[in-house]
């Protein structure tokens, strides 16, 4: 393990075993003050999210797209500082935590046994939502992590997912697909993070106007266990409470190929996606680079 990796495995470390020991209100105002000197700092990460967002709102002046991507290190910071206090919460504080609108496309999937995939963008707080199921529905779920260096640094996020309820598989495991798809046809629930291509055989969608790849993992998985595939979308107010959204379920077009079918069903997929994020752009966390034209074609998949 580098020097570097060393560090970075500390800082979680150090987020997960203090930050979670304040006060809420000290915590809420850490993390603005972390975030508020990042974007000043201006590094690449805000630079990207900034970028990111003049695709979301192509009209916006230099001076709101400044305003926004400081909303945005906001929310992200949210996030951190949510996720390191999860694990400390009562069960009482989760639930009252998250209000999700049209939960009933989920709840009557859960029913149905038919098996049901959460597909989400990276907005808001997804481990919040993910701790909300499994506390107030009372529904374990399956979920993909993606590996991270150092190797600890991953062990750590799955540690802390599994304590809240969560089932973590590699996300370059080979038998992951499997276990999701043995998952889904035992009724059972799945929920992905959505709509960055973390491989080399993603579908490509128009997003915001150009194009971008998305993985065909929830369209796959809906087309060969029958499960019912649900867009979410999150953001936050001006209240402690997150606020979400389950939209109708996407269907499996009756005719056309495995790929062909799998293309429309992921273009829904990301025209959902797109419309939370339209609504709620800073609190849309992606801070990487997402559009092929932003991609180094000799790189491939971000």
């Amino acid at each position: 393990m580098s020097a570097q990796e060393r560090l970075t495995d500390a800082l979680y470390g150090l987020g997960w075993g203090a930050v979670k020991k304040l006060p809420e209100p000290v915590a809420v105002r850490l993390g603005r003050s972390i975030a508020d000197l990042a974007w000043k700092k201006r590094g690449k990460g805000v630079r990207r999210l900034e970028s990111n967002y003049a695709r979301v709102l192509p009209d916006a002046s230099a001076e709101r797209l400044a305003e926004l991507s400081r909303a945005g290190m906001r929310s992200y910071l949210r996030y951190w500082m949510e996720s390191f206090r999860l694990p400390a919460w009562s069960e009482e504080r989760i639930r009252t935590g998250f209000e999700p609108f049209d939960v009933h496309h989920l709840t009557d999937g859960i029913a149905s046994d038919r098996g049901v995939i959460l597909a989400l963008p990276h907005m808001a707080n997804w481990d919040l939502a993910g701790a909300w199921v499994t506390t107030e529905l009372k529904t374990p779920f399956t979920t993909v992590a993606e590996r991270l260096k150092p190797e600890t640094l991953y062990d750590r996020f799955v540690a802390y997912r599994e304590g809240l309820g969560m089932e973590v598989l590699p996300h370059n495991g080979g038998s992951a697909f499997g276990t999701l798809a043995r998952r889904l046809r035992d009724g059972g629930l799945v929920c992905l993070v959505a709509e960055r291509d973390l491989s080399a055989s993603g579908v490509e969608v128009t997003f915001f106007g150009d194009t971008a790849t998305m993985p065909a993992g929830p369209a796959l998985l809906a087309q060969q266990t029958g499960a019912l595939l649900l867009p979410v979308t999150l953001w936050y107010d001006d209240s402690p409470v997150m606020r979400g959204r389950v939209h109708p379920p996407i269907e499996v077009p009756g005719s056309g190929t495995r790929a062909e079918k799998t293309s429309v069903m992921t273009q829904a997929l990301a025209d959902a996606f797109a419309s939370g994020i339209a609504d709620h752009p800073e609190d849309w966390h992606m801070l990487q680079r997402l559009w092929l034209s932003d991609l180094d074609p000799t790189k491939g998949p971000a």
